[in-house]
């Protein structure tokens, strides 16, 4: 199905997920799409950098292509090749698939700039004609933290921690713009997670899950909304 349709129909919004593990935030965005949370749009792609992601099986139930590519097994198989050559074979991928949008959905993998700007548009790519081709392809990425907070891994475990000091009243979960500074780039939903006094971790990071399944439809719906407008 072609993503571009005449000015009397529905524009289908082409989505690519990456991930790296069970892929419960990548199930959110399966569930809600083409529901009024996130309408006409259709997921065309889960590439993981980890084979036994069951974020796989996941997409695979329902019926959405994916791929596979891991950095040391890349590495291993390129000779000379280095990790910001990898991060630039996963923008290829990605940018064949002409997606409007592309979301980090616990992808355990911090981006360089390589891939960055093939993505958004500084860096062209060759076609099959040989014709360089430019994209400006928004990517934002989950992260269980509030802005400026808890940057980088085990971000729960942390304000869990911070929290058990005294040092933070609650914790929170948002989904932003990437770019090269890791959990850095603008918000585009936050939402507060409160910690309660005397509760055990698991419970607090079952309450945060349940904001980051939310959020990531919220966000991939508004993002999708501000290409439409620009492409109208």
């Amino acid at each position: 199905m072609s993503s571009t349709t005449s000015a009397t129909t529905t524009t289908t919004r082409r989505i690519v997920v990456l991930i790296s593990g069970s892929g419960s935030n990548l199930q959110a965005l399966i569930d809600a799409l083409n529901t009024p949370a996130l309408p006409d749009a259709q997921i065309i792609l889960v590439l993981s950098n980890r084979k036994a992601a069951y974020g796989l099986q996941r997409a695979a139930q329902a019926n959405i292509p994916t791929a596979y590519l891991a950095l040391q097994p890349y590495l291993k198989n390129n000779p000379g090749k280095t990790r910001e050559d990898y991060d630039a074979e996963v923008a290829k991928i990605v940018v064949k698939e002409k997606p409007d949008l592309v979301v980090l959905a616990g992808w355990m993998h911090i981006m360089s700039e390589k891939f960055l700007e093939l993505v958004d548009g500084r860096k062209g790519l060759k076609g099959d004609d040989g014709v360089e081709v430019t994209h400006n392809i928004p990517v934002i990425n989950l992260h269980p933290a509030l802005p400026g907070a808890f940057d980088g891994a085990h971000a729960i475990e942390r304000a869990y921690e911070a929290f058990q000091k005294g040092e933070i009243a609650h914790s929170g979960a948002m989904v932003h713009r990437v770019v090269k500074d890791v959990d850095r780039g603008e918000p585009v939903i936050v939402r507060e997670v409160p910690i309660e006094k005397g509760e055990p971790i698991e419970s607090f990071e079952e309450r945060l899950h349940k904001v980051e399944h939310e959020i990531i439809v919220q966000a991939a719906a508004k993002v999708l909304e501000e290409v439409k407008s620009v492409q109208r």
